[in-house]
Formats: C-alpha cells, structure tokens, sequence
C-alpha cells in the first residue's frame, strides 16, 4: 500500500490578499509541503548543532579550519561548475526588496545583478512575502508597472536585454514562516521563499536564457551547504528542470563559514555560483559567538572596522584567493550611502569613499560588488571597468601570494581604535530607527544618508551589549552599563518626538522599537538573532 499523501499547508491568520492565488496554489503549496516534510528535519539538527558549535567556542575563544576536511581543501583538482552566461559578469550588483517599485527601479538601474531580498532588507509580512513573488512574476511577464501615488511619476521595465539578471535570497534558516503551517507547525520561512519562487519561476527564467539563481544567506557550516544543495537536486527533478539549473552564491557573513569556504563550495559545486563578503552580519556574528572571550574579542565602533581593518582584510582576502583556486566569482561588500537630494557636498565626500572602496575590491581581485542605490552603480561600473576592461571577471586572478592562518581571522585586538560614547549613542540611534520602520513592514531604510537593513540592528544591539558586559570605559570616562543605555535611548527617544512631531511619532511604533533594542541589548541571555523576537511583535 502507498504511503499517504501528505496533508496539505494551511494558510493560518493570514489576510486575504488581492491575486495571492496566483502564488498560492494548491501545486506550489504541495511543493512546499514536501520540501518541509523532507528537509526540515535536518535544518532542525543543523540549528542545534550552532548552539553546540557556539558553545564549544565560549570554552574555547577559538576557531581553526577543520581538521575533518583538510582532504577536500588540499585537493587541487575540483571545481565548481562554470558559470552560466547571465551570471558571468557580475561586476556591479544591486541590492533591494521585491516591493513593486524596487523592483522596476532594480532591474532597471544599470547593475548587471540584482539581489532581489526577501531576507534582512524585507520585513517578512505577509504582504511582503507574498506579494514579493506576485511582483517577480509578473516582471518576468513584463506585465509590470507602478505609479507612484505622491508624484504621479511612473515606472516601466527597459528592454529585457538592459535588464539586470536576478538573484533572489530567501530567508536566513533560524525564521519560520507563521502563515504557512503543516500539521500545526509553522514551515521555515527559507523553504517558502526559494519553494514558491523556484516552483513559479524555474521554467520562466530557462526559457528568457536565465535561470533560478539563489544567494543564501546566514550560513555557518559546509553541513547547512549541503542541506541546499540536497534541496536544489530534489527541486529540479521535481519541477523537471535539468540538474545544474540552479545556481547559488553564498554569503560568507558569519565567522564559523569564513573558516569552511572551500568546503562550502565543495557541496555546492554542482551549483555554486561563488562566494559574498557580507561586513554587518560578518561583524555581528563576531560579537555572538566570542562575546565572553575577553577585552581581545570587544568591537570599536561600527564605521571604525573598515574593510582595510587587518582581521577583515585577511577575510576578504581569503574569500578571493578561495574562490578563484576553486573557479567561483568572489562579489565584495556594501556601499550603502544613500544620495542626498539636498547636499552636494555630502555626496561629494561620500562618493569619493565609494569610489575608493570599490578600486580596492576591484583591485584586490574580487569579479563584483554591491551598492544599495542606482545612483551608486555608475561609481562602481566605473572601478571595476578600469580592472576588467572587456573581460567578464577576473577569476584567472588566483592570489597565489595569500597566505592567511587561523589566528587572523579572529585578530580583532590587531585594529588600532575603541569603543567610543558616541558610537554608542549611534548605536542607539540607528536601533531604534530601524526597528520601527521594520516592525511597520519596512526591510529597507535610509538612516542618516545610508541604507540600513536588519544586519544593521544586529551589530547596533550586539555592540550595546558586548561592552556593556565587556565593561568597557568610553574616551569620556563613563563606564558602559544598562542605566547608561537606557539614558541614552530615552534620549534618542525624545530627540526623535521632538524632530517628527507628536501626530508622527503618536502613528509609529517608535516606544515598542526602543522597548525591544534595550530588550536584546541588556538581557543577560543573547537572543541569537534580533528578529526571532521581533517578529513576534510583526504585525501582518
């Protein structure tokens, strides 16, 4: 007798939303249901594994590249597959949510990428995710367009050849998604977004000479790396799709995945479209796993650890020399500045810095980068055009003359600067800033002239906290403590009624922001991640 088929996902507590059947079919949703039947199981035992692996490095205060594997990093015969065509020049990269104008603007903007986010820059409502898909799907149809109520302005898609290739990020393994539950138990909110998006789009995307390309994000072992690649073999059987389909590119954007890259692309390989320097989350997962290893582990302030910062430079060069030994693209990090409308001189000095920090990447070897505003991506095009000329990348730049051990990976002490009181003020600042346009729905915000997504909250709040319980003394000689970070967050508070007025600050949810910064940044227990416990507070 054959085994039952599996019941089918129940939408719970979810508004209706206009077209969401479209997304929402009975044959997506059957997908989805046996991607979580099959694989949650394993992502479950890899998120106990972190706990473990976090723990081991609380006895330890160290990390070491992986005596298990040495046979896969010494093996100099393995590659990953070639690139596809629409993936090869990948010299500027846009990132942004899937909310209907982003989406127009993105594919529209010039970058030869678009890293289309349901992860840090969205807010998983429920609107949002569904109706991010909706959006994919109908710019594929180029069926597409938005006018925007308060200018009257109006958007449309270029011709599909000055388009730029997408590669979409689900959400990171920790979240669930609470709308979509199987047998009563919330589906991990990662299956949803790659499970509807793959489902809908794998054949669209084949037959415009694409195809379902994937950035994951918040990756700790080569282990959670196999679980998608096992993923990606069973998806394209299932939807028919020739195996070598799909191609991701992983974000190294947490210290225990710095020291497995070639084992990540090892698992991937089949798939693997290369490796992402990712500085925030690189910088908060820093803080979480060595946050009781001492004064040697504690962070300066977050605009001081640039990525010229000796323990960064010895990551960014790693992930190069890794990628290009291996056949991968190495995509460099963030320029997050936002163009003021109002200030030439501040966008003067700003786009210097881009411009700066991209002629570095590009001359270090990485094959792209990303920016967070179009206007960005001209700077960018430019530095990585003076580097490849006409070529598509520069992966025949093997960076033979890297050498990098263990211990510099970790060597935070070896960055000449400290906390000060105005990064914690900053801190503060942006925390609560954040939060309460992402407890309103909003992933992306522009925050004092950059462009701040949920990584940013991370670093902002474990910052408080590392120096708080690391006792740190700021340059004014006050002592880093919870009554200093609530004094100082009351501050900001009213600092914020004052600059909005009081009708504006009563519509928002400014209190509860600053009630859950102070929350994650002063509870003696570590939430491992900020938004578990916001979005609990999520309404939609």
């Amino acid at each position: 007798m054959s085994a039952p088929a599996p019941s089918p996902l129940a939408i719970v507590e979810a508004e209706h939303l206009p077209r969401q059947e479209e997304v929402l079919t009975d044959a997506a949703l059957a997908f989805v249901a046996e991607l979580h039947r099959r694989f949650t199981p394993r992502r479950d035992e890899l998120l106990a594994r972190r706990g473990e692996r976090r723990a081991e490095i609380a006895r330890t205060s160290s990390l070491d590249f992986l005596p298990e594997t040495a046979a896969v990093r010494a093996d100099d015969s393995w590659k990953v597959a070639p690139a596809p065509a629409a993936l090869n020049d990948r010299r500027v990269e846009i990132t942004g949510p899937t909310d209907r104008k982003m989406t127009i603007n993105a594919l529209n903007s010039g970058a030869k990428v678009w890293l289309a986010d349901f992860e840090d820059a969205s807010a998983p409502t429920w609107e949002n995710v569904i109706l991010g898909q909706l959006n994919l799907i109908d710019a594929y149809e180029r069926r597409i367009d938005f006018t925007d109520p308060k200018s009257g302005k109006s958007y449309a898609l270029k011709p599909a050849d000055q388009l730029a290739t997408v590669v979409m990020r689900p959400r990171g393994w920790h979240l669930e998604e609470r709308h979509l539950q199987f047998d009563g138990r919330p589906v991990p909110g990662a299956l949803v977004d790659f499970g509807l998006y793959f489902f809908h789009n794998a054949k669209r995307l084949i037959e415009l000479g694409k195809g379902p390309y994937f950035y994951l994000p918040k990756t700790e072992s080569h282990l959670e790396a196999r679980l998608w690649n096992d993923i990606f073999v069973f998806a394209q059987d299932y939807v028919g799709v020739p195996q070598g389909t799909v191609r991701a590119t992983v974000l190294i954007e947490t210290i225990t995945a710095a020291y497995e890259m070639e084992e990540i692309l090892y698992e991937l390989r089949d798939h693997a479209a290369g490796l992402n320097a990712g500085r925030w989350d690189y910088l908060f997962s820093i803080v979480k796993n060595f946050r009781d290893g001492g004064q040697k582990f504690v962070l300066p302030d977050r605009n001081a650890v640039t990525m010229t910062a000796p323990f960064m430079r010895a990551y960014t060069e790693l992930l190069v020399r890794t990628c290009h030994k291996r056949g991968a693209h190495a995509i460099g990090g963030m320029a997050a500045f936002i163009p003021s409308r109002r200030d030439a001189e501040v966008n003067k000095v700003a786009f210097e810095k881009v411009k700066a920090d991209k002629d570095r990447e590009a001359g270090d070897g990485f094959d792209g980068s990303w920016v967070a505003h179009p206007d960005l991506v001209p700077i960018a095009m430019a530095s990585f055009d003076a580097v490849l000329g006409t070529k598509p990348n520069q992966k025949d730049r093997l960076r033979e003359d890297v050498s990098v051990a263990a211990g510099d990976l970790i060597a935070i002490d070896s960055l000449d600067a400290s906390p000060t009181y105005d990064g914690l003020r900053n801190a503060v600042q942006v925390g609560i800033r954040y939060i309460e346009a992402w407890l309103r729905g909003l992933g992306a915000v522009a925050i004092f002239n950059l462009m701040e997504d949920a990584a940013t909250a991370e670093i902002s709040r474990s910052q408080i906290w590392q120096w708080i319980n690391a006792g740190v003394v700021f340059e004014n000689g006050e002592l880093a403590t919870p009554e200093l970070a609530r004094k100082v967050a009351a501050q900001e508070l009213t600092a914020i009624r004052e600059e909005i007025g009081e009708e504006a600050f009563a519509a928002g949810k400014w209190q509860q922001a600053h009630d859950l910064l102070l929350h994650v940044s002063l509870d003696a227990d570590y939430a491992d991640f900020l938004t578990l416990p916001a979005y609990e507070q999520l309404i939609g």
